[in-house]
């Protein structure tokens, strides 16, 4: 077809100004414009308020960044008496949990009537199940004192109450987004999961008349992440803890005395943590509130079952902890992560990725949850040539060297991955730091 030179000039202009409209002038395209972007994703153990600080001056590396924590919907009321106790307190990651924990321990002992720990771990699963419904702790022991059996619902027991293996039967999930270095609450969505008729149908064992001859006080030890790369969780756990034993107290402690509390680090270390149940063993305590990590609590469950003693978790989630050799011992508020992996790969999947990398710390917790939430993308079709699987050593001790995942963060980029989720604690933004010295795309790079 023929163009005279006007028409060919025209056209030459308008091309030009398409091309760079659409930025497509060869070699001089920006990468931006080619580059998938990756989305960061996150779970219970660094989605909160303390994980950019981990980053330093490179915090903002976390906006946009999604995950999943098992939490309800506080009631503000409970948050306003959480600040009573800690009124510097930044977040409320597992301190229902850590409430619930305490409360449920000392209604045990008040049923059982007795600080026998064997005697306490009989009646912990009836309390949440089969009873006259109570939610606080002054009306659960009334009612208790009376000889009734009750069904105690609080803060994170909320629609049934414990299995059979002595964990929720449902729980709550959050979804939650980081705006910029500070998760945006407006933004916090909320799900469902688990299975009432899970919850035990057993009747406890009928206990004497709770006159508490003898026995009291009751004594509960803690084995809480004080120091160590789950730290980051502790303020809120710590303020759970303080504010029901302080309510417990207030209505007249348990089998008539008040509730005793010593404290104690876990240190999110095996080491550190047997030497703090050793020291609670020889301290007379009856319940240790703990672990902070599924790993910790499994290093040390065998040392708490052979003392004849309870291990009470307000943060596990790792699923193998649900038939440990526990002699019906251990229990825990938090919820399993069989539960967990199915919210947060939905959380995923919303955004559509087509290629997804999965970041775990080698321990029970981290592989635990990888394998969960890899079981369901494959159910939903993301298959092995889809997903990549990647773990990191977390390092125990003060000592330990500093992660290097730059080898992980060169796999990740080589597989072309536009979504990466980090199961880990406080040291996982080691992850994030390698990632972005990488070159990965990350979304919040792109944003500024």
């Amino acid at each position: 077809m023929h163009m005279s030179r006007g028409s060919r000039t025209a056209a030459l202009v308008a091309c030009a100004a398409l091309l760079l409209a659409t930025s497509a002038c060869g070699d001089d395209q920006p990468e931006e414009a080619t580059t998938q972007q990756v989305r960061l994703y996150g779970t219970d153990g660094n989605m909160s308020n303390s994980y950019p600080d981990e980053l330093g001056d490179r915090a903002s590396l976390v906006d946009g960044m999604k995950g999943t924590t098992p939490l309800t919907p506080l009631p503000e009321d409970f948050k306003k008496r959480l600040r009573t106790v800690d009124p510097q307190l930044d977040g409320f990651l597992y301190a229902a949990e850590a409430y619930d924990a305490v409360v449920i321990s000392a209604l045990a002992a008040e049923v059982a009537g007795t600080t026998d720990p064997a005697a306490i771990a009989k009646q912990i699963i009836g309390v949440t199940n089969e009873g006259t419904r109570c939610g606080t702790p002054a009306q659960c022991l009334r009612l208790a004192r009376d000889g009734e059996d009750i069904e105690y619902r609080s803060v994170s027991i909320t629609r049934a109450g414990f299995t059979d293996a002595g964990e929720p039967a449902t729980a709550s999930y959050a979804t939650l987004h980081f705006d910029g270095e500070r998760l945006n609450d407006a933004k916090t969505e909320f799900v469902g999961a688990g299975d009432e008729s899970a919850a035990s149908a057993k009747a406890p064992p009928r206990a004497g008349d709770p006159t508490g001859d003898g026995d009291a006080p009751l004594v509960l030890g803690g084995l809480l992440p004080k120091t160590g790369d789950l730290a980051l969780a502790y303020p809120p756990l710590a303020a759970g803890v303080a504010l029901a034993i302080q309510e417990i107290n207030k209505a007249g402690g348990v089998l008539g005395e008040d509730v005793v509390w010593i404290d104690g680090d876990d240190g999110t270390n095996p080491e550190v943590a047997k030497a703090t149940v050793a020291r609670h063993l020889d301290g007379g305590v009856h319940v240790i509130i703990g672990a902070g990590g599924s790993g910790i609590s499994a290093a040390v469950l065998e040392d708490v079952v052979k003392a004849g003693r309870i291990l009470f978790s307000p943060s596990n989630t790792a699923a193998t902890l649900t038939d440990a050799e526990d002699n019906g011992l251990y229990f825990r508020t938090a919820p399993p992560d069989s539960l967990q992996g199915r919210a947060l790969a939905d959380v995923i999947l919303r955004d559509g990725p087509q290629k997804i990398a999965i970041v775990a710390r080698k321990d029970s917790y981290g592989e635990g949850l990888q394998d969960v939430v890899r079981s369901e993308l494959e159910r939903a079709g993301f298959g092995g040539d889809k997903v990549r699987l990647l773990s990191y050593e977390p390092g125990e001790g003060a000592d330990a060297p500093p992660i290097d995942f730059s080898d992980g963060a060169k796999q990740i980029k080589e597989f072309g991955a536009d979504a990466v989720l980090i199961i880990g604690f406080g040291e996982s933004a080691a992850v994030v730091r390698a990632l972005a010295d990488a070159n990965v795309p990350l979304a919040a790079l792109a944003r500024r």
